[in-house]
């Protein structure tokens, strides 16, 4: 189950690279958030995929669980009520505010790179 893929672990390490160009460079916009989003989905499934060797559809389930388990954390606040809010990298990585075209990027990246994948 266990299986090193360096061709997924190089676009792991290039769209992490995008990532954090992202959050250095751009404050707001389209790019920064939606389509962030729409790749960190993508970002996640090759991570994924270059250390575990499942089956595309269960690495896209995956991908999306984990997308929607981190929005549903911003939806009720989790941070907030953890009292964990003032972590910076936690916001990062958790992120702050909930919002339904962040769900629409995250099933649209999975989506993509599972056909993709496919």
């Amino acid at each position: 189950m266990i299986k090193f893929n360096s061709k997924f672990a190089l676009i792991t390490l290039y769209l992490l690279a995008t990532e954090i160009c992202f959050a250095l460079f751009l404050k707001d916009g389209f790019i920064r958030y939606t389509f962030g989003d729409f790749l960190a989905t993508i970002l996640l499934y090759c991570a994924i995929k270059s250390v575990f060797n499942l089956k595309s559809k269960y690495i896209a389930f995956i991908t999306l669980s984990i997308a929607f388990t981190l929005e549903a954390f911003q939806y009720f606040n989790l941070l907030e009520v953890l009292n964990l809010h003032h972590y910076k990298l936690l916001n990062i990585v958790m992120g702050s505010h909930f919002s339904l075209e962040d769900v629409l990027a995250y099933t649209l990246g999975t989506l993509c790179i599972y056909f993709i994948d496919k």
